[in-house]
């Protein structure tokens, strides 16, 4: 089985750290070589992101919503779609050999237009039919040879039975000609004056059993009439008995309300639709409505989780929905160690630096690896926006030298490019209030209290007193929405390294009040407070703490 791509992912609301260390962590593991990985994003690319993606010429990762596991993660039986066509003896000799109770109908273009089960073939054996059945089926006449492993003496085998009825030519010459009609078909011996007597009554077809010989005459007499003549080796209680088996699955198949799934379907849902159906098997779909294979209610038992290391984070609250259902295998962080839970032992890598991508850079090092000037860039951007261009007490003096190294690979001025990125980050006339409250946002617990905080960076404190304006009526809305208790948002400016702290929520005045000893209902002024993570998040958590 072909090895599954693993996935490298950063935290939801993703900030440039967290994509740009995805992207360069997928190309590190891939040039070790020993698996394929592709990196992802848990959220919408913020627009100092986009500047810096877009300046060093690297597509965005794809978005990723969900990690649970999805019909494509189970062993899907890749069983064929079949013509609504072929005979329900063939049909039954497939199920046989292929051991399935279901066969999907599809069309020339693969779409999904029916199933036959194991108890329609029954159905069509056991139950009793007119002899005009088989020309209701409109039963192609190959489909007839081939069930009765006969050959075509004359006519067309493509050709279709749409009228008439089954006769069994026995009896008298008389009897004979009173039975037949025209367009029937005619299941007969070797009396030549009987084969030639159906003919001139106009049958459609004519069924010589016992593999006796058609004599010239006869085959003469149907060319002129376009009658039919097959031979088959059957005697004619035998033909008559299998002759329906050559009707079209077509005429039996289940055409409507078809219960299928889609690829992209997760497991959860499809295990609890399963549940309440008969079924026991059923049909998969792709994007494009194409069949694509069937899975049996055991093979949800066997499914194979999506495997993932996570960049930046190492927190279930900041992590892509269902990271509970993935297999997680690294962890690459520079914060806390935080409240996500593996089923097994994984690496973890976590530094006390001020960004995962220096980190990574270390790990390229430790591995003799070359940096191309692409990942370099995004790996240096990811280092000046984390760092606030080392303004961030979180910035060590190795992120500063990782950074100045990688400028040099990516050839850019540390200083110039630092101030284009920050301008872009800081448009927000173009965001929505959403936008800008999701751009930078997480999630943190405290015993039973839970809060979010957002940071918006600006190069001047006019922006962010104009962002302040409208995004303070929309924080009553973001507690319910992310269903917390208070939400922060720090409003820092990056030049005078001043963070303006607004807060909503029940408690989150007496929090403040606690934490820093004064309120403000317009925002508290935190001089030197840049970093969420070193700075305002412990003071935070220790007053939550406190007030136990």
């Amino acid at each position: 089985m072909e090895k599954r791509p693993i996935w490298v992912v950063g935290h939801k609301n993703p900030d440039t750290d967290s994509i740009c260390a995805a992207i360069a962590y997928a190309d590190y593991k891939n040039q070790l070589g020993d698996g394929k990985y592709i990196a992802k994003r848990a959220g919408e690319v913020n627009a100092e992101t986009a500047f810096v993606l877009q300046h060093f010429g690297v597509e965005a990762p794809a978005y990723i919503h969900d990690v649970g596991t999805q019909i494509k993660d189970i062993a899907i039986r890749k069983t064929e779609g079949v013509n609504s066509h072929i005979s329900m003896k063939k049909a039954w000799e497939m199920m046989k050999i292929l051991n399935v109770v279901t066969l999907p109908v599809v069309n020339a273009k693969n779409q999904l237009e029916g199933i036959i089960v194991t108890g329609d073939i029954a159905k069509s054996y056991m139950d009793e039919y007119d002899n005009a059945i088989l020309s209701v089926a409109r039963t192609q006449y190959k489909n007839i040879v081939e069930t009765l492993e006969g050959r075509i003496i004359t006519g067309n085998e493509h050709g279709y039975f749409v009228k008439g009825k089954v006769v069994i030519g026995v009896g008298t010459p008389e009897v004979l000609q009173e039975s037949i009609e025209s367009d029937d078909l005619v299941i007969i011996g070797d009396r030549e004056e009987s084969q030639l007597l159906s003919i001139a009554e106009n049958c459609s077809c004519l069924v010589v059993t016992s593999g006796f010989e058609v004599s010239q005459k006869v085959i003469d007499a149907a060319n002129q009439r376009d009658v039919i003549v097959i031979s088959t080796p059957y005697d004619t209680f035998t033909t008559a008995r299998l002759i329906n088996q050559s009707m079209p699955i077509k005429h039996f198949m289940t055409k409507g309300d078809i219960i299928h799934f889609h690829l992209d379907d997760y497991v959860d849902e499809v295990r609890d639709t399963v549940a309440k159906i008969r079924h026991r098997d059923f049909p998969i779909l792709d994007d494009n409505q194409n069949y694509v294979g069937m899975f049996s209610r055991r093979h949800l038992m066997s499914t194979q989780k999506k495997q993932l290391i996570l960049v930046d984070h190492n927190e279930k609250s900041q992590a892509v929905s269902n990271i509970e259902e993935a297999e997680i295998l690294e962890i690459i962080d520079h914060h806390r160690i935080g409240s996500l839970e593996t089923i097994a032992p994984v690496y973890f890598r976590n530094q006390p630096l001020g960004c995962t991508s220096t980190i990574i850079y270390q790990m390229y090092q430790e591995k003799g690896l070359t940096i191309s000037k692409q990942i370099a860039g995004l790996l240096c951007s990811a280092i000046i926006s984390d760092t606030l261009m080392f303004r961030s007490p979180t910035c060590t003096e190795i992120d500063k030298e990782v950074a100045m190294k990688l400028a040099e690979i990516a050839e850019i001025d540390v200083t110039d490019f630092a101030q284009k990125m920050f301008e872009a980050g800081s448009d927000f006339d173009s965001k929505t209030e959403e936008e800008i409250l999701n751009q930078d946002f997480k999630i943190f617990h405290s015993g039973t209290t839970n809060f979010g905080v957002a940071q918006v960076s600006a190069m001047n404190r006019l922006a962010l007193d104009k962002v302040q304006a409208r995004i303070t009526p929309q924080l009553p809305r973001m507690i319910g929405d992310k269903k917390i208790d208070m939400m922060f948002v720090m409003l820092t400016d990056i030049l005078t390294e001043t963070t303006k702290l607004i807060y909503c929520g029940d408690g989150a005045e007496s929090l403040v009040r606690d934490a820093y000893n004064m309120v403000d209902p317009d925002g508290v002024i935190l001089k030197g407070v840049v970093s969420r993570k070193k700075q305002l998040i412990p003071t935070l958590m220790a007053a939550l703490v406190e007030k136990g």
